[in-house]
């Protein structure tokens, strides 16, 4: 009889999380050193990556920290292949990154600017994409099954709604639309080329998640919180431990027969 609650067990594996301190980098960080991976956590936050490791192997827990810029595109492949060289190839690769410019608040179609929509797409598209493929690189060379996924969101599939930003000093954004959409057909694409290699890729689709606003401390504006929240079938935000757990199951053994998908944890808002 199979024991399924071995599935979800990462015993044994190397797992990176680049953007791991963040609000749902954290969470995955979490979610991996409790199933038994060691959790290398890369990401630029020193203080927040060396406390979140403190916190983990307090837990009894696995985990190291490494400086990590993934906008850093010149680098990125001397980088990458140092922390390979420092830690293993991976078993597991998730990039819950979220790099962006300081302009970012003005992405709507009014006010982006090329010289910025073209900055952003490179620092968040492009590295994503150039990071999945060293990591699968990494896996093909070293003949290791491997999981890869990304972060992708609702707004990768679907146009924005927006109602929900009436009231608001929210606005659609045409960059994180372009940036999204992109992420979601390359793992697509990846999926079907790296199978031959026992390597899987997946795009891990969050929906409107509670927390700080990108980028600040600042709390969701309200009336936006409400609009999104009855417009969903749950009626309600989701939680960045949610999309943890499903990251858990795509890159655990549970999820062996996946890949090429795009799995969307958005409370159904998708669905209607």
């Amino acid at each position: 009889m199979i024991d399924y609650t071995k599935k979800f067990r990462l015993d044994g594996k190397t797992a990176f999380v680049v953007g791991g301190v963040g609000l749902i980098g954290r969470e995955v960080s979490i979610a991996f050193g409790s199933a038994g991976a060691n959790t290398i956590i890369l990401d630029l936050d020193q203080a927040k990556g060396k406390a979140l490791v403190a916190e983990l192997v307090e837990a009894g827990f696995r985990a190291q920290y490494q400086v990590f810029d993934c906008a850093d595109l010149k680098q990125l492949d001397d980088v990458f292949s140092g922390v390979v060289d420092e830690f293993a190839a991976p078993d597991v690769f998730i990039n819950c990154s979220y790099p962006r410019t300081d302009d970012w608040g003005e992405s709507s179609f009014q006010k982006v600017t090329l010289e910025s929509f073209r900055e952003n797409i490179d620092i968040h598209l492009n590295s994503h994409a150039w990071l999945a493929r060293l990591a699968a690189e990494s896996m093909k060379a070293h003949a290791r099954p491997g999981s890869i996924i990304q972060l992708g969101s609702i707004y990768g599939l679907l146009g924005q709604d927006l109602t929900v930003y009436e009231g608001t000093k929210m606005r659609e954004n045409m960059t994180y639309a372009a940036i999204k959409g992109g992420i979601a057909n390359l793992t697509r694409q990846m999926g079907s080329y790296y199978g031959q290699f026992n390597i899987r890729v997946n795009t891990l689709v969050p929906g409107g998640l509670s927390g700080h606003v990108a980028g600040k401390t600042d709390p969701q504006n309200s009336l936006f919180v409400k609009r999104y929240s009855e417009k969903t079938p749950l009626k309600r935000l989701g939680r960045a431990d949610e999309i943890a757990s499903t990251a858990l199951f795509l890159a655990a053994e549970a999820s062996s027969y996946v890949t090429g998908a795009t799995v969307v944890v958005d409370g159904g808002w998708s669905a209607v």
